[in-house]
């Protein structure tokens, strides 16, 4: 990779020569701009104001515009004369947490390269520090006509660097926040939960540019005159007031098993009403029977007091219900083993008095 700056980094009294090399690459498509009437291109000229003649680039510079409209021309040695230590140095001032940087000032990415056999080893030191420390460095440097600051990082066995915005640079969060006060109860929250869990993690390298990507698609399909608009615009951007807020959550927590290939995607809903008895949605229904779909909250939305209570009272119903059952169950068999004997006993007795009843008869008769 072609390097864009070349300097030092100084670590205390170690110097550590090294080159700087983006990190990062743009890959989104840039068009012309045409002539809609012949398809000329449009180009810009830069033409002296003073003398109405353009002007070629070599014979461009530079120069602050005051107040008063006036021009001072500012060289290059100018600004390489200046007595500050960053312009060709990238200066560590300090080393911190890395979760003390505010992800709102990162800016462009580099990696710092070695220069050269001799940098090697005090580049090795300053990553295996970094690494053993779990700190990121903070730094100025200067590039481009201005002083800026940095964080370095190590990416792998390589020691990257953002560029940081000067705080004075990032703007207060005023009148951004929804105005009035807002409410969002429990069920809702855990119904976020759920949805979250459910979409889960995502591998950062399997995201793509799909427009760019369609975008090119268009462009060869036009370049070989086999271009026909599509019959199906894309998805409508998302507008307007949600009117039930539960209903488009637990909709969306079973979208996302289904798009998971996930089965028995019970409703969430059910579990919010359930621990919380609030929620004014309807519970899906399971096929079969018309039966309710399980309010058994999902392991996802799980640590919720009001569903952890609502298991034990279930669960301790349950068992006194299965004991009042074997209760039952035994008075019943003890009632019937007595009626089984009773029976058994009047049996015996007529056919005793039967056989008395028989005996005399015989005799008689003999």
């Amino acid at each position: 990779m072609r390097s864009i700056w070349n300097g030092a980094i100084s670590f205390g009294l170690v110097s550590i020569p090294i080159k700087l090399v983006n990190a990062t690459e743009s890959h989104s498509i840039s068009f012309r701009q045409i002539h809609l009437n012949d398809g000329g291109r449009i180009r810009y000229r830069k033409v002296c104001e003073v003398d109405g003649e353009e002007v070629p680039g070599t014979e461009i510079g530079k120069g602050y515009e005051e107040a008063d409209g006036s021009i001072i021309p500012i060289t290059d040695e100018d600004l390489a004369q200046l007595p500050i230590a960053t312009t060709k140095t990238i200066e560590i001032v300090s080393f911190v947490p890395a979760d003390e940087i505010d992800p709102l000032q990162m800016d462009a990415a580099y990696y710092l390269a070695a220069n050269g056999a001799t940098a090697a080893k005090p580049y090795t030191l300053l990553r295996e520090a970094l690494k053993r420390s779990r700190r990121v460095a903070i730094a100025k440097y200067a590039l481009r006509g201005r002083e800026r600051l940095g964080m370095l990082r190590v990416v792998d066995d390589v020691i990257a660097m953002h560029g940081l915005l000067w705080p004075d640079e990032i703007r207060a969060p005023e009148g951004v926040a929804p105005e009035g006060k807002v409410s969002v109860r429990d069920a809702e929250l855990d119904l976020a939960d759920a949805l979250m869990a459910t979409l889960g993690e995502v591998e950062m390298s399997s995201l793509t540019d799909e427009y760019r990507e369609a975008v090119e698609a268009m462009i060869a399909a036009k370049s070989e005159g086999a271009f026909e608009p599509p019959t199906e615009v894309g998805v409508e951007p998302a507008g307007g007031k949600v009117i039930d807020l539960m209903a488009a959550l637990e909709k969306s927590v079973r979208a996302a098993k289904e798009s998971r290939g996930e089965t028995g995607a019970e409703s969430a809903v059910g579990a919010a009403e359930k621990g919380k008895g609030k929620a004014e949605v309807t519970p899906l229904r399971q096929s079969g029977g018309g039966r309710k779909a399980p309010t058994t909250a999902p392991k996802a939305v799980g640590g919720k007091k009001s569903t952890t209570a609502a298991a034990r009272k279930t669960a301790s119903g349950g068992m006194k219900k299965t004991a009042s059952t074997k209760s039952t169950a035994h008075k019943s068999t003890s009632k019937s083993a007595s009626k089984s004997a009773s029976k058994s006993t009047s049996t015996k007795k007529t056919s005793t008095a039967a056989a008395k009843k028989a005996a005399p008869r015989k005799r008689t008769s003999a």
